[in-house]
C-alpha cells in the first residue's frame, strides 16, 4: 500500500511536468500512467495476497505458539499436582511414622513408668523393712534404756534416803534454832496455835483415808495398762505406787509430829499467794510445800510423758493417775489438799509436755531430779514475801 501511494505521488508529478510540455505531452504521461496503474493493481494485489498469506502464517504460528502455552502450562499444571500429590504422600507417611513413634515412645513411656513405680514399690518396701528394724531396735534400746533407769532410780532412792536423813537432822538443828529465836519473836495466840494444829489433824486424817484408796484404784490402773501393752508406763505406775506407799508411812508417822517446835504453829505468816481468786497466807515451810508441789509434778509428770512415747501412746495427761492424784509430796502439813493439788498439776503437765517430747523446755535435771527453772517457778507460785 505504501509503494501504490507512491507511485501515485510520481505520476501525479510526471503528469505536471507533461502539462507544461503541451498537449502531446499530457496523452504520453497519461497513456504511460494507465499502463502502470495496472500493473501496479496486480503488484498489489499479490502484494495484498502475500500479506494476508503472510498474517494467516503469523496467525497460525501465533495459534500454535498459544496451544504450546497452553499445553505447557497444562503439563506444568499436572507436574504440580502431581508433585502437591507426591508431597501430600510424603506428608501422610511422614504423619504415620510420627504417630507410630509417638505410640512407641507412649509404649516405652508407659514400660519405664511401671518400672519406677516397681523400683518404688521396692524401695519402700526396703524402707519399711528398715523402719521395722529401727523400731526393733529403738525398743531393744528402750528396754536398756528401762533397766538402766530403774537401776538409777534404785541408786537415786537409797541417795535420796540418806539426803532425807540428813535433811532431816539439818531440819531438827534449824527447828531448835528456830525455836529458840522465836522465843524472842511475837508469837500466835495459844488458841491460834491450837486451831492451826487441829486444821494438819484433820487434813492428815482425811488424806491417810483417801490414801488408801487411791492406793486400790491405781493398783486397778496399772493391772489395765499391763492388758493393754503400755508396759513402761505400767512400770511407772508401780514406782509411783511405792513412793505413795512410802508417804503413806510419813502420814502415820505424823501423829508424833512436835508442833511446838514447828515455826509454822505459832509464828505469823511470812508469804503471802493467790489460789482461787483469794489471797492466802503461809510460813516459810508453807511456801517450801508449794514450791515442792510444783518440782514434784514435774518430775512425775516428765516420767509419765516419757513412758507413754516409749510406749507410743498419744499425747493425754489428764487421764495420768498421778495427774488425778496429784497428791504425791503431800502430809497434810501447811496447805488444803486442793492448793497442794493445784500446784502439783501446774508442775505435771508441764513435766508431761518434756518427757513426751524429749526436750527440756520448762526444767532441767538437779542432782539427779527433774526440776523446774525458777524463773517459771517464781511465775507459777508468784509468791510475795510479807517481811
Amino acid at each position: 500500500m505504501r509503494l501504490r501511494i507512491l507511485d501515485r505521488v510520481v505520476l501525479a508529478s510526471a503528469i505536471g511536468v507533461l502539462s507544461l510540455a503541451g498537449p502531446s505531452g499530457v496523452a504520453l504521461a497519461q497513456g504511460h500512467g494507465h499502463g502502470k496503474d495496472k500493473s501496479q493493481d496486480q503488484q498489489d494485489q499479490k502484494a495484498d495476497k502475500q500479506e494476508k498469506k503472510k498474517q494467516q502464517q503469523q496467525q497460525q504460528q501465533a495459534d500454535k505458539q498459544e496451544r504450546q502455552r497452553q499445553r505447557h502450562e497444562a503439563q506444568q499444571a499436572q507436574q504440580q499436582e502431581q508433585q502437591r500429590q507426591h508431597q501430600q504422600a510424603i506428608d501422610a507417611r511422614q504423619e504415620r511414622q510420627r504417630q507410630m513413634q509417638q505410640q512407641h515412645q507412649a509404649q516405652i513411656d508407659a514400660r519405664q513408668e511401671r518400672q519406677r513405680r516397681m523400683q518404688e514399690q521396692h524401695q519402700a518396701d526396703i524402707d519399711a523393712r528398715q523402719a521395722r528394724q529401727r523400731e526393733l531396735q529403738r525398743q531393744h534400746q528402750a528396754q536398756i534404756d528401762q533397766q538402766q533407769a530403774a537401776q538409777q532410780q534404785r541408786r537415786q532412792e537409797r541417795i535420796q534416803q540418806q539426803q532425807a536423813t540428813e535433811a532431816q537432822r539439818i531440819h531438827d538443828e534449824q527447828a531448835a534454832r528456830e525455836a529458840r529465836q522465836s522465843r524472842r519473836a511475837a508469837r500466835l495466840s495459844e488458841a491460834r496455835q491450837q486451831q492451826l494444829i487441829q486444821e494438819t489433824q484433820q487434813r492428815q486424817a482425811r488424806y491417810a483415808v483417801l490414801l488408801s484408796q487411791r492406793q486400790a484404784e491405781a493398783d486397778r490402773l496399772a493391772a489395765q495398762l499391763r492388758e493393754q501393752k503400755r508396759l513402761r508406763q505400767a512400770r511407772y505406775y508401780d514406782l509411783y505406787l511405792d513412793r505413795l506407799r512410802q508417804q503413806r508411812y510419813a502420814v502415820e508417822q505424823a501423829r508424833y509430829y512436835d508442833y511446838d517446835n514447828d515455826p509454822y504453829y505459832y509464828s505469823y505468816p511470812t508469804y503471802r499467794y493467790s489460789y482461787g481468786g483469794r489471797y492466802y497466807e503461809t510460813s516459810e515451810r508453807g511456801a517450801d510445800l508449794l514450791r515442792n508441789a510444783v518440782n514434784s509434778g514435774y518430775q512425775e509428770g516428765f516420767q509419765a510423758g516419757q513412758a507413754d512415747r516409749q510406749d507410743g501412746w498419744r499425747y493425754d495427761y489428764r487421764n495420768s493417775f498421778a495427774y488425778r492424784d496429784a497428791n504425791f509430796g503431800y502430809t497434810g502439813f501447811y496447805v488444803d489438799e486442793d492448793q497442794y493439788n493445784y500446784y502439783f498439776r501446774q508442775g505435771f503437765q508441764k513435766g508431761y509436755e518434756d518427757g513426751y517430747y524429749s526436750r527440756n523446755r520448762y526444767g532441767t535435771m538437779v542432782n539427779g531430779k527433774y526440776q523446774l527453772i525458777g524463773s517459771i517457778l517464781s511465775t507459777l507460785l508468784n509468791l510475795t514475801n510479807l517481811r
